[in-house]
């Protein structure tokens, strides 16, 4: 039996990770993380749950990964720590991920297979092809996967590029080989499908950049997203023509830029380079700065630059600032912050809508209907996009004459089951997304984060109050101790009728011994009520009795 598992990536952006199985023996493609949405304060990274991967540790015959994109590969040491298997990538990915597993000293543990687009390769029982495809990160690739009951086709995150900035453009031919095999099911890449036509050149991005610096006498400063080795490419290519010395701000946009450049994907010339204390030494028009922070990022370095909090680089009047990356949503918000406060600094600001300074990554409708025309799949899973992607991807393939009931509409953990003819859900898996806080991997709840938005929104209220163990009475107390609710000083008459409730409410106990549960319940109901009669707000309450 073949079996299908994506345990994320499907209904969701990011957590990419489908298991493969084929009569028990499995196969992982990617194994990604998700950044934190909105509402889950504190969290640092959402990852899969791998307790049904550990639990068949000795069936999982390797992992294959598509490219290096942090939802793809970033939560490969948090499951190789307690999964010893072998991984296959590209140069770049692989080079990326030992940058990764170095952090956790799993490098010298992990056994790692560099492999060449166009490559087959073995990993158990099932044998890959592999296809390149363009995105905004070099090296990524699809997957043949030939199984004993069909062919499945994952296209990664892919565009169709015609002039990409290295050259290599999406193996069409590859993927229309495998069409011709004849294809039981394609997992595709559906982020842009609400966009119609084709994604422009990445190279349209190279030359807004030109008529930038053509026009810039100060300092340029670009932020872009640190894994997008083509626009650091370009931005170094033009900076050489207008003879500028390129400095690199972030640790991640260093690390990546120092591994591209040792593997080959990234040509530096010769001195262009410098360190940022150089940057005091040059003419503004001799420098430009290459930093993180295009999505508003509280801490990153454009956003420090900003709000004027940078310890080796401050804007000065007359730097242009280029923004070269469109919000992701829910990031909105802080990228228009820091672009308000880089005008108030005098900058002069370049970003999305104004100029072509961004291209995406990912295949738009148009696009999509041509790799579905060329791998003609049996089976389609709709992947990497929300369900109103998947949605979207329905209509534009049943336009194209796919039978609606062969689109299968996945959630995470969901098993799939196909024989080469018919497919059919068989369950679900135990999992679900775990949450990363600091340390703390899975120790934080949906209870935790309820508890954490609660304490942001009303704050929260604390009664102390001091009983004699023997006796119950009151010796001291209650007192309140009010964060985030109350600027207490300005509140004392409701703090006063505060207290005088809680009194009320140990008067009523009369019990020998008191039931201090029982109590501690009553005062927070009565609390709760009061305040939110007075205030509109619901603070958390907490009671606290001592017994001396």
């Amino acid at each position: 039996m073949l079996r299908v598992i994506p345990m994320g990536g499907v209904a969701e952006i990011g957590k990419n990770m489908t298991l493969i199985e084929q009569d028990g023996e499995i196969l992982i493609i990617d194994c990604g993380l998700m950044f934190p949405e909105e509402e889950m304060l504190g969290v640092d990274i959402v990852i899969n749950d791998f307790r049904y991967l550990i639990e068949r540790a000795d069936r999982v015959r390797g992992i294959i990964l598509t490219h290096g994109h942090e939802d793809h590969i970033g939560a490969l040491p948090y499951l190789l720590r307690d999964l010893n298997v072998p991984i296959w990538g590209t140069r770049l990915t692989i080079g990326l991920v030992d940058a990764k597993l170095a952090e956790w000293g799993l490098v010298d543990y992990t056994t790692k297979h560099v492999i060449e687009a166009g490559e087959r390769v073995e990993i158990g029982p099932f044998a890959i092809d592999t296809m390149h495809v363009s995105h905004s990160i070099p090296d990524g690739i699809g997957l043949g996967i030939h199984t004993k009951y069909g062919i499945i086709v994952h296209t990664g995150d892919y565009k169709l590029d015609p002039t990409p900035v290295d050259g290599r453009m999406t193996d069409f031919a590859g993927f229309e080989r495998l069409g011709d095999q004849g294809v039981l099911l394609l997992i595709t890449d559906t982020t842009n499908v609400e966009r119609p036509g084709h994604v422009p050149s990445e190279r349209i991005v190279g030359q807004t950049f030109h008529d930038v610096f053509a026009r810039a006498e100060r300092r340029v400063i670009i932020a872009t997203f640190a894994s997008n080795i083509h626009r650091i490419q370009q931005a170094l290519d033009v900076s050489a023509h207008f003879g500028r010395r390129v400095a690199i701000l972030g640790r991640s946009m260093a690390a990546n830029t120092d591994i591209a450049a040792e593997l080959g994907y990234l040509n530096v010339p010769e001195g262009i380079r410098i360190a940022v204390p150089e940057i005091d030494f040059l003419a503004g028009h001799q420098v430009t700065i290459l930093t993180t922070g295009s999505q508003g990022e509280p801490m990153s370095a454009l956003s420090l630059m900003a709000t004027e909090e940078h310890k080796k680089v401050q804007i000065q009047p007359g730097d242009t600032v280029i923004i070269s990356a469109t919000p992701i949503p829910g990031n909105e918000d802080l990228v228009h912050r820091t672009i308000n406060h880089l005008f108030r600094l005098g900058a002069d600001v370049v970003y999305h809508p104004l100029a072509p300074v961004h291209v995406s990554g990912h295949a738009y409708q148009d696009e999509q209907k041509l790799m579905y025309s060329l791998v003609r799949p049996r089976y389609v899973i709709p992947f990497h996009g929300e369900r109103r992607h998947i949605a979207h991807y329905a209509k534009v393939i049943q336009a194209l004459g796919h039978p609606a009931e062969r689109i299968l509409r996945l959630e995470p953990g969901d098993i799939l089951e196909l024989d080469g003819d018919d497919a059919r859900l068989a369950g679900r898996i135990d999992g679900g997304a775990i949450m990363v806080d600091g340390l703390g991997v899975g120790d934080v709840s949906h209870v935790v984060l309820r508890d954490r938005q609660h304490l942001s929104q009303d704050g929260i209220l604390v009664a102390v109050i001091t009983v004699d163990r023997a006796t119950g009475k009151v010796v001291a107390g209650p007192e309140i101790v009010s964060r985030g609710f109350v600027y207490m000083q300005e509140a004392e008459s409701l703090i006063e009728e505060a207290k005088q409730r809680i009194q009320a409410e140990l008067a009523q106990a009369g019990e020998t011994p008191p039931d201090w549960a029982t109590i501690k319940m009553d005062v927070r109901a009565s609390l709760s009520k009061f305040l939110f009669a007075i205030t509109g707000r619901q603070p958390m309450i907490i009671p606290i009795i001592m017994e001396v």
